[in-house]
This record gives C-alpha cells, sequence and structure tokens, in this order.
C-alpha cells in the first residue's frame, strides 16, 4: 500500500539511527543559525534537564518541532525539505558533547549517532546520517562529524564561508557552555537529548506535496489563531445582554491593530503576567496567569483596551500631550527599531499606569533606550533579556523608584564598562549587519544634532580604509603597518553609512573616488556620519582616532555611560570598603537557570541562609551527605514547598556549617560554595572575598579552603 504522508513523533534516538540518512539538497538555503539561536538551545534543554527527575525514563517529553522530508517508508534516504537548521546544530552539540564528556564509552555512544558503522557482515559501508549541501559537506564531516574534529574547528583561524563560519561560532557556544558542566551532567544531558526530546517527522513520497505541507505548516492564513479561541471563551463568559457590545470593543481592537499585531499584544500581555520565559502555549499560559481573563469583562475593559491602545501608541511613536511628546516619541522610533521585542511589556505595563504623567514617561522611555541599545550593543542572549526586562515589570507593578541605581531599568557601573567596551571595539565584526546598522544610524541621528532624519529604504555599514588595500595604494601609505589596520579596521572611526547596497568592486578605490562617486549620492548625503568623512582628505591613524573619541562622546553622554567601572574595580571598591568589617556581611546566590534566588550572612560563625530564600525542589545530583542534610531540613520544616509547587522555600533563617553546604541545599546537588555565592551586589565571590580578610578574622569557608 503507498502511503502519500505519514506524520509520527519520534525521539531523537529514532532520528539518529539507521532508519533515517537525511541528505539537505543543493537548492536550500545554507546553514543560517546564528549564536543567539544555538545559545537558546542549550539553554532550553538545560532548563528542561534541570526540572526533569532523577530518573529520566520518567520525564516528560520535550518536542523540538516539525521536519518536513521526501521520503519512502521502506528506504531509510529523506531529503530534508523543512529542518535543516535544527537537525544540524543538533548534531553540533551531540559533536560539541563528544568533545566535552571524557567517557569513553558515552563518546562511542554519540558517535554512534552521528555516523552509522559499516557492517562486514551486512556488506554495508558507513554513512553520515546528515549530508549538508554539496558546499558545506565535506567541512561539515571534517569538523563536526569526525572524532577530534570540534577542537581542530575552535583553533581555526582561516577566513570561512559564512555557513562555515556559523558552524565554528555555534561549536563555541556550545563549547563554552558546557565546558561549565560537571561531567555526570554531561551525560545526563545527552541521555536526555536522545531519550527524551522528540521531532515531529511528516514524510511524504514527492517533492510537490512535500512543499504543500511545508506551506500548510508555516502558513499564517485565517486558520483559527489562539486569539480567536480566547476571544470565544472570553466574550461567552459574558452575559448575553452585554456580548454583542463586548465583541464590538474587541473587534474593533483587532481591526484597529491588524490581525498579527492584535496576537502580538496578546504574547506581551502574557509576558506581562507571566514575567518569564513561556513555557506552554499562549492559551495554556494566558489562562494560568492572566488571572483577569478569568473575570471576562474586567479583562476587556482593564487590561485589552487600556493595553490595545497603548501598544498602537508605542508601535506608532504616537504619544500625545502637552509636554515632551516630541521627545518620547524620538525615544520610542528607536525602540521599535530594535530587531527584539522583549522591552515592549515593561514598556505596556508602565504606559497604562503612568500615561498622564509626561515627565516620568520621558524619563522612563529614555531609560528604556539607554538599557535596551545597552544591550543590543553588550549582545545580550535573549533569556538574560527576558529576565531583565521581566524584573522591570515586576518593579513597575510593585510601584518601586526606578531611578534608584539598583532599579532594572539602570545601568550598572560594571554594565556601563561592558557597553562601552563593546562600542570601542570591532563592531563591525563582532555584531550582525543589523544590529550595526541600527547603533550607527543611532549614532549618526545624534550627531546631526536633531535635524531631521531621512527613511532609507537601504542602510549598509561600509568601511572607509578597505579590509584589503592595495600594497601600492593610498591607504597602504597611510597605514603601513598591518597590525594598525587591523586594529582600526572594524571599529566606529572607521566606518560609515551608505544609503544603497554595498559594493565590493567600490571598497578599494582610491579615497577621493569614494568620496565623490561612492559615499555621496547625487552629490550630497544625508548622513552626518558620512559628511563627517568628507570633510578629510587623508585617511590616517590619527584621522580615525579623532572620529572614534568623537563618535564615543557623543555616544557615552546620550547613554550616560560615564559611571563606568570594570569588574576588576567594582570588586577592589567594594572589598576595601568591607575590609576589616566585624559585622555580618550578606551574600547572595541566583540560578536563571533554575528560576532561584537566596540571600546569607556570614557572621564567622555560621553561615545563615535567610527565611524566603529559594532551593530546589528535588535533588539532582549524586548521592551525598548534603543529600541527607537537606532531607532533615524538610522533615523538621526548615524548608517547605513554595506555594505554586516548583521549589522549596526556607521558612526560617537557617544555618549552616559552611558556605558549601548552604549553596548544596540551594541547589541539589553538590557544589563549591566558596564559587557560587557572591557579595550582594557585586560579581566578588566568597572566595574573594575571604581572601582578602585579615587572617585573624573568622570565616566558616575557611574549612574548605
Amino acid at each position: 500500500m503507498t502511503h502519500t504522508l505519514t506524520a509520527k513523533e519520534q525521539s531523537l534516538a529514532k532520528i539518529f539511527s539507521d532508519d533515517y540518512v537525511f541528505t539537505i539538497p543543493g537548492y536550500q538555503r545554507p546553514y543560517a543559525w546564528g549564536r543567539d539561536q544555538a545559545q537558546e538551545l542549550l539553554d532550553d534543554l538545560l532548563g528542561a534537564l534541570s526540572s526533569a527527575p532523577t530518573q529520566l525514563s520518567e520525564a516528560a517529553p520535550y518536542f523540538l518541532g516539525s521536519i518536513v522530508l521526501i521520503k519512502t517508508e521502506a528506504q531509510p534516504d529523506a531529503t530534508v525539505v523543512d529542518g535543516q537548521q535544527r537537525l544540524t546544530t543538533l548534531t553540533l552539540l551531540l559533536s560539541a558533547v563528544r568533545a566535552t564528556v571524557h567517557d569513553a564509552a558515552v563518546q562511542a555512544g554519540i558517535t554512534k549517532r552521528i555516523y552509522e558503522h559499516g557492517d562486514v557482515v551486512s556488506a554495508t559501508q558507513a554513512r553520515y546520517r546528515l549530508l549538508l549541501r554539496e558546499r558545506d559537506r565535506d567541512f561539515f564531516r571534517q569538523y563536526v562529524q569526525h572524532e577530534n574534529g570540534l577542537q581542530a574547528l575552535a583553533q581555526l583561524n582561516t577566513v570561512l564561508p559564512d555557513a562555515q563560519q556559523r558552524l565554528r561560532v555555534n561549536a563555541q557556544v556550545f563549547l563554552d557552555g558546557l565546558a561549565k558542566l560537571p561531567q555526570a551532567e554531561l551525560v545526563r544531558l545527552v541521555q536526555f537529548v536522545i531519550t527524551r526530546c522528540y521531532l515531529v517527522t511528516v514524510a511524504t513520497p514527492d517533492l510537490d506535496s512535500a512543499y504543500r505541507i511545508f506551506g500548510v505548516l508555516n502558513s499564517r492564513g485565517l486558520d483559527l489563531s489562539a486569539t480567536d479561541i480566547l476571544k470565544a471563551e472570553i466574550i461567552g463568559g459574558i452575559a448575553p445582554a452585554l456580548r454583542d457590545a463586548y465583541t464590538q470593543k474587541w473587534e474593533h481592537e483587532e481591526e484597529d491593530l491588524g490581525r498579527d499585531e492584535f496576537g502580538d499584544l496578546f504574547s506581551h500581555i502574557r509576558m506581562v503576567y507571566r514575567k518569564a520565559k513561556p513555557q506552554g502555549t499562549l492559551l495554556k499560559e494566558f489562562k494560568e496567569h492572566v488571572v483577569s481573563a478569568k473575570q471576562p469583562r474586567v479583562f476587556v475593559d482593564e487590561v485589552l483596551l487600556p493595553m490595545a491602545q497603548a501598544f498602537a501608541e508605542l508601535r506608532d511613536a504616537d504619544y500625545a500631550s502637552t509636554h515632551h511628546a516630541e521627545q518620547v516619541n524620538e525615544h520610542l522610533r528607536w525602540l521599535n527599531r530594535l530587531e527584539f521585542k522583549d522591552w515592549v511589556p515593561p514598556a505596556l505595563a508602565f504606559f497604562v499606569r503612568h500615561r498622564q504623567q509626561p515627565e516620568a514617561v520621558l524619563n522612563f522611555f529614555r531609560d528604556l533606550e539607554r538599557l535596551a541599545y545597552s544591550m543590543l550593543a553588550r549582545k545580550t542572549g535573549v533569556n538574560e533579556r527576558i529576565e531583565r526586562f521581566s524584573a522591570l515589570t515586576g518593579a513597575i507593578e510593585a510601584g518601586a523608584d526606578l531611578a534608584t541605581a539598583s532599579s532594572p531599568l539602570q545601568l550598572s557601573p560594571q554594565e556601563q564598562h561592558q557597553t562601552y567596551a563593546a562600542l570601542n571595539g570591532p563592531l563591525y565584526e563582532t555584531h550582525s549587519p543589523r544590529a550595526l546598522a541600527v547603533l550607527l544610524l543611532r549614532l549618526d541621528r545624534l550627531m546631526s544634532d536633531g535635524v531631521a532624519s531621512v527613511q532609507h529604504e537601504v542602510v549598509s555599514v561600509e568601511h572607509v580604509m578597505p579590509q584589503q588595500p592595495a600594497p601600492n595604494s593610498q591607504w597602504a601609505s597611510w597605514v603601513p603597518d598591518k597590525v594598525m589596520h587591523q586594529f582600526w579596521l572594524h571599529r566606529l572611526g572607521n566606518l560609515a553609512l551608505l544609503s544603497r547596497k554595498k559594493n565590493s568592486s567600490a571598497s578599494n578605490r582610491d579615497f577621493d573616488w569614494k568620496k565623490s562617486a561612492y559615499f555621496t549620492k547625487g552629490g550630497s548625503t544625508t548622513f552626518a556620519l558620512t559628511t563627517q568623512v568628507l570633510q578629510f582628505t587623508d585617511w590616517t591613524t590619527a584621522v580615525m582616532q579623532q572620529r572614534q573619541d568623537a563618535m564615543l562622546a557623543k555616544l557615552e553622554g546620550h547613554w550616560r555611560l560615564q559611571g563606568r567601572m570594570s569588574k576588576a574595580a567594582i570588586a577592589e571598591a567594594l572589598l576595601a570598603e568591607l575590609e576589616g568589617a566585624g559585622d555580618a556581611v550578606a551574600f547572595e546566590l541566583e540560578s536563571s537557570r533554575h528560576g532561584l534566588a537566596a540571600v546569607a550572612q556570614e557572621d564567622g560563625k555560621a553561615f545563615v541562609v535567610l527565611a524566603g530564600s529559594q532551593a530546589k525542589r528535588d535533588w539532582s545530583g549524586q548521592p551525598h551527605s548534603y543529600q541527607q542534610l537537606r532531607e532533615e531540613l524538610r522533615a523538621s520544616g526548615a524548608l517547605k514547598l513554595s506555594e505554586d509547587a516548583t521549589h522549596l522555600v526556607f521558612a526560617a533563617d537557617t544555618p549552616f556549617n559552611s558556605p558549601s553546604a548552604a549553596s548544596a541545599t540551594v541547589l541539589g546537588r553538590t557544589d563549591n560554595g566558596r564559587n557560587t555565592w557572591r557579595l550582594k551586589g557585586s560579581a566578588i565571590t566568597y572566595a574573594a572575598w575571604q581572601d582578602n580578610l585579615p587572617t585573624s578574622q573568622p570565616a566558616t569557608g575557611r574549612s574548605e579552603s
């Protein structure tokens, strides 16, 4: 019997088995996942693993999405129509675990999932389970699929094509992240990935039907959306006499925003209430966390309508007020240029509360732009962004003073330092083209002194001094030293904006030609940064230093980075302040992966974890005396289950003999607390603090030294 379609939920043990040999056809785009997607995948898997029970066979399945294949049931050969990014990145992750784990048996087990060994008896040859596009296939085999290939890839210094460079970058992301895990946790991770992670495989025997299925799976179409289902439930909960009126209210807002943006609004509302990375569907989490939805009229009148109006004004940068309206809208326009929208939920939460206070609105959006662009410059990952903006939403709801240095809206001295360092670095090399263009456009606007900006359909970033100047050119005479050329090449001082696509054949032309024919359009340019370039006759390191200083000064002033301090400087100042302190010293332990926060005090006699501190619900590490200590604390009532049953809470101040006993109790595994606990409000570890104490001053951590 011929099957036209099969759809199955299959574990990766099945996916990476003899049942499949995946081939990425030549017409597919190159490998495109970047650092953010790789980091998010690793973070999500580690997060799911952390909540899994000790027996992984009892863990809930973790779904990684779907793949669409051209494949017959009788043969393992499968052409990948959709899913190459997942399959490639998962193979890369398995290779990274193999390169990090020490157990030879585990390494061999992973290799078995990456390629099928030949069998003399069956007369079969060895074959790879995933074949990339022809252009990248050999590279992938040599540096990812082969044993010891990843170590060679990490040390590779040659310039690579874009897809291969992404593989190298993502390999380093995985290697860096996995290196922080204990060996036992690495084994547990790969077991979880292979046995409890699933893909939905949709297979059909021909290309036409495969693409039809791909189109259906990825179509937004007019199918019922989550908001349609919520509408039916919420409006259905309103008294019949009022349903028509509330239906009109709902549909007016949906029509006003547009169907897609209306769906985005619900995602943002979910985040306002959820204050954490989504763990389930919009429908499920909306019902669980948006409590007002249980009161239909209250939800529509007091949540949906105000939020929809606020969302429209924020999206359109259309704030109206007798004071500061244009300044607020300027900040909003730049926030809307960002690729990430994690800033929207706290912006909604603030705007619906304080819209009628223009001074407060201006201060908030000025600081929100500062925070968001700092994150862009520092390349803050999605999980960290969500955590920070969720904390900001919580502070807004609590009525906290957002101007204080400790507010999640403000940049710490170390964050200011990191932002300035990133802006002063080789931005062209370290940031994506889109992120770099946004940063330079913001700078250009600041340097134009408020002159009206022009929206260009195409904006690109170009080097003034080319990447590969001809040996006898002007460029080589101005900057003859190759080290200095490389130092300045990708920095702000050597970059300009174009209102056209870059032309590789123009990049190496002499300076006068570039100024007259390339950097201008119709004899002029609307970019202040590029106009500045036209004023110079030579392009030396002194010129680039002058531009660099002026550009950084503008950004430093606008984003208020003058209070920056390096991590080392902060540590030195804090240690000097605490040296010789006889009072109890406060420490904190935070685990964003587990969503835990604990505070403790060291008084020289005991390390006391304070009441209200959180601990992981279950012990996940190897058996240890600390595990028995945890159980005794639970039995005595010192550790109690939280109201939502997701973690444990210290019911009273609880003394421990050492910081490691305390951190093991919090994290549910053995741990070196001297490196985990940090002085409250700093990055200084307990160990660093103790090392700076007078030898006569008692500290419980000395017993672990």
